[in-house]
């Protein structure tokens, strides 16, 4: 008997997840980056200074693996932990001017990348894409 899966948004959202996270690795991996040190970089590089919860809480990684992958790239000088005036129990971290420079050249080509994931979607495919998937996130 032949068994046949019965969810294919699910399988399709799967492989196409899986697709554009080989995509992301191999650009990644020119720049000598996981896709987790990216995806760190990558929210210093928008969001500014964070602290590791913060940093964590966006990617979707524990605090231990967070603290690991910050001592990869504060070893590479990519980023560097600052203490919080504040709250001494706070550490903020930040791009280095070495971090930002490389992530202001990865980011255009970052972007058209995947822009070009959905250069073939109208706007309104986009949209009604979009409106999709969070109604299925909010489920979960």
């Amino acid at each position: 008997m032949e068994r046949r899966c019965t969810n294919q948004p699910f399988l399709l959202l799967m492989q196409t997840s899986k697709a554009i996270q080989e995509r992301i690795r191999d650009e990644m991996s020119k720049n000598k980056l996981s896709i987790t040190e990216f995806s760190v970089l990558e929210v210093l590089y928008y969001q500014g200074k964070q602290t590791i919860q913060q940093i964590g809480n966006r990617i979707l990684i524990s605090s231990g693996s967070m603290t690991y992958v910050i001592d990869k790239l504060e070893q590479k000088g990519i980023l560097k932990r600052n203490d919080c005036r504040e709250d001494r129990r706070v550490i903020h971290i930040t791009l280095t001017t070495e971090g930002m420079e490389m992530m202001e050249n990865i980011m255009p080509k970052y972007q058209d990348m995947v822009d070009s994931f959905f250069e073939d979607l109208t706007g309104d495919e986009a949209e009604l894409m979009a409106s999709f998937l969070k109604i299925v996130r909010n489920r979960v």
